[in-house]
Formats: structure tokens, sequence, C-alpha cells
């Protein structure tokens, strides 16, 4: 670990959050590019994530936008998949593993340029679906169907433990296009629900030994640092074409990152 990467990673921590996204959609790419094996640098990242990911709920949660019974029922299977995926990624090439970061960075500038638009309501009848949870916040009501969401977000878990990232990328399509919920308590709630993903992923590693300590700890307070002040300025910075450049961003690096390894 150097000052040139630290720095990256504070910046990464800072642009990620200042988006809306979780660190791990650059903690992973940035110490790659710096030559750490992908292994090290996945649960490092899960580990940034796990801390940055609470900085950030302490400023979506005095805004009244994280939805908790909401956060906690879609990380049971997505933290329980992060660990499974964390497990398995040791039992996967560097090189397949770079693929699918690319692959999943380039879904992610696809959301970031095209996001998803809340849909109209439809009103289910519960009383007669008993796999049907309905769930009230801040005056707006919803509904889960729990067959579509255990398998989904399990799989969600499994793909972003394997490659170090949070997967808010992900997850926040998946509750505004699939599960129609409002777009403040998706982005909200997702703030805290990366971190409980990582925090799966992170075990999954750890199992197989794959984590540096002392490389992690060293970046924790200026990551931290980062995540906080991107935090609070996204609350305060709503602004479309931005956002979209940081998608533009990401395709780059993805494209990048597919040919360094095809070239390696």
């Amino acid at each position: 670990m150097n000052l040139i990467e630290d720095i990256e990673l504070v910046l990464g921590a800072l642009i990620a959050s200042l988006f809306g996204q979780g660190g791990g959609v650059l903690y992973t790419p940035i110490q790659l590019w710096n030559g750490s094996d992908f292994h090290q640098a996945a649960s490092i990242s899960l580990f940034l994530i796990v801390v940055t990911s609470f900085t950030a709920t302490i400023v979506y949660r005095k805004s009244n936008k994280v939805d908790w019974i909401l956060a906690l029922l879609f990380e049971l299977p997505t933290a329980l998949g992060a660990f499974v995926g964390g497990y398995a990624s040791h039992f996967v090439s560097s090189t397949s593993l770079r693929y699918l970061l690319s692959g999943l960075l380039l879904i992610a500038a696809y959301f970031l340029f095209f996001p998803p638009k809340e849909r109209q309501k439809k009103v289910l009848n519960t009383k007669s679906l008993f796999w049907v949870i309905q769930h009230k916040k801040n005056g707006l009501i919803y509904s889960i169907d729990i067959r579509l969401m255990v398998p989904i977000m399990f799989v969600v878990g499994a793909l972003t433990g394997m490659i170090g990232i949070g997967g808010g990328i992900l997850k926040v399509p998946i509750m505004l296009i699939i599960f129609n919920i409002p777009m403040s308590i998706a982005v909200g709630s997702s703030a805290f629900m990366v971190g409980i993903t990582a925090a799966g992923g992170l075990l999954g590693h750890l199992s197989h030994g794959n984590f540096d300590w002392h490389s992690a700890l060293i970046l924790v307070i200026p990551v931290t640092i980062g995540a906080l002040a991107g935090s609070m300025i996204s609350v305060k910075l709503h602004s479309a074409r931005l956002i979209k450049y940081f998608g533009v961003f990401l395709f780059l690096l993805a494209i990048l990152m597919a040919g360094q390894t095809f070239f390696k």
C-alpha cells in the first residue's frame, strides 16, 4: 500500500458517495490498477465498505430515508449470498473475476446513465397472498413478494461478495423496477444494506485468509472521511448531468479493465 494508492482510494470514497454509490465500485479497481492481487483487493474493499456504509447511513438516517425493516428483510438472503460468493471466490481465477467485475461495472454505468424511473403503484390483495409483505414508510405503502425477493437478492449478494463491491448499484434498480419501492427509500436504505452485504462477503473471504489487516486498518480513517464528505454533499447536490458523467467514467473503467485483462 503506497501514498498514491491511499489518495486514490480516498478520492474514490468521496466520488462514489457523492453520486450515491458504495465505494466498492471503485475500491477494487483502484487496488487492481496498483498491482494488488484480486482476492486481497476484494476483501479489503469489502472491509472498507462495511465501515463507510455505516458512516453514510448516519447521514441518510437524519433525513429519515432508511427503512430498517425493509433493509433487514432484503439483507437476509443477500448477506447469505455474499458469504457464499466470498467463499467461492477462492476457487475462481483472478482473470475470471476481473471479467465479472468489468461486466458489473458496465451494468452500473448503464443504470447511472439511464436511471430507472418509479412506476405507478399497484395495490395487491395481501390478505390472499401470504407470501407478500406489505410495508409502510413515510406515508408510502409498498408490497414485497418474498418468492421473487429471496432468490434475486441471494444472486446479487453472491456476485457482489465475490468481487468485493457492496452492490448498491444493483440493489437500487432492483428495488425500483421489480419491487416498486420509492426512490428515496431505496437509495437511503441501500446505504445501510451495502454494509451488511459487504460484511457477509468479507466473512467468506476471511474463511480462506484472503485479507491484509495492516493495509485495511491504515485506510479506514481517510476513506471514512472521504465517504462522509461525499454523503454530506450528496444530500444537497442533485445533478443528473454529473451522475451521467460518472456513468461514462465507469463505462470507460470497465472497458479498460477488460482490455487490460485480455492483453495481460
